[in-house]
């Protein structure tokens, strides 16, 4: 079997045309189309935030992926899969949805800029409900890209809860740190809700103080590369980062102003 790196799931925060083009929207819509004309397989998911318009933007649930709950802390919530697509681009994309966590008008915060109590557990379902996801679809990836806060809970489970399931033995975990790490704590419980499968308290060591940088460290720990996506990242996660061996692929403005960037990406992916 060849040892080029084939399908690749994108964990994205942020996809353009679904939330207002930032650098990480712009890489989450773009990227995965670049990767997909490159000749990979691709899988795309985001969260589905209320301030996303279902019917301009055509989503519609998938009843065959959704239906199942998702323990968070001590409380069962549905998972709903909805599912879109960018037909410029031929590619579709997935959204993890909730009531509770996801039909609110603002993505992170209030209309007040207050950080909203629950990002812990939002983090913890999103990547729970995408791993899920992707074991119904029956669809193993070799790279698994997050992108965004979000997703950082993503590296952890996979090489913890599911190091242990066919579908993620292979998988390789990319993480693109970005300038969108949260200055507000989260709560201060989420080590303890997190907790899942085989992944202890004592594995989520980073959360015992729960800031954005503690979350984006846990990531990096479990990471197997890690692609700094803006210019200005905090120094004490590439130092951190550098400390544990990584490889890392570093920023390039010109790449990304001119797409080049996706080669690099491609390369990147491969080498792992």
């Amino acid at each position: 079997m060849s040892d080029i790196k084939q399908r690749i799931l994108f964990v994205n925060s942020e996809i353009f045309p679904y939330l207002p083009e930032s650098d990480i929207a712009h890489i989450g819509r773009y990227l995965p189309q670049g990767i997909q004309e490159r000749k990979r397989e691709i899988r795309s998911f985001m969260p589905r935030y209320g301030c996303i318009n279902e019917r301009k933007n055509q989503l519609h649930e998938v009843i065959r992926l959704s239906g199942m709950n998702i323990i968070v802390g001590d409380v069962d919530r549905p998972l709903i899969i909805k599912v879109a697509s960018i037909s410029s681009a031929r590619i579709q994309v997935y959204f993890i949805d909730n009531e509770d966590y996801f039909r609110r008008k603002h993505t992170f915060s209030d209309a007040s800029g207050k950080f909203f109590e629950d990002n812990d557990e939002r983090a913890v379902f999103f990547a729970r409900g995408v791993l899920e996801t992707v074991k119904k679809l029956r669809w193993a990836p070799d790279v698994i890209h997050c992108q965004g806060w979000i997703s950082h809970m993503v590296p952890a489970y996979l090489k913890k809860a599911y190091k242990d399931d066919p579908i993620f033995s292979s998988s390789k975990v990319v993480l693109s740190l970005y300038d969108d790490t949260p200055s507000a704590p989260f709560h201060p419980d989420f080590a303890r809700k997190a907790v899942f499968g085989g992944l202890s308290v004592n594995e989520l060591a980073p959360l015992a103080e729960p800031t954005g940088i503690n979350l984006a460290k846990l990531a990096v720990q479990y990471a197997d590369g890690v692609i700094l996506g803006a210019e200005k990242i905090e120094p004490e996660l590439t130092d951190y980062g550098k400390s544990l061996g990584l490889p890392v692929l570093p920023f390039d403005r010109k790449a990304l102003e001119d797409g080049s960037y996706m080669d690099a990406y491609c390369r990147f992916y491969d080498e792992l």
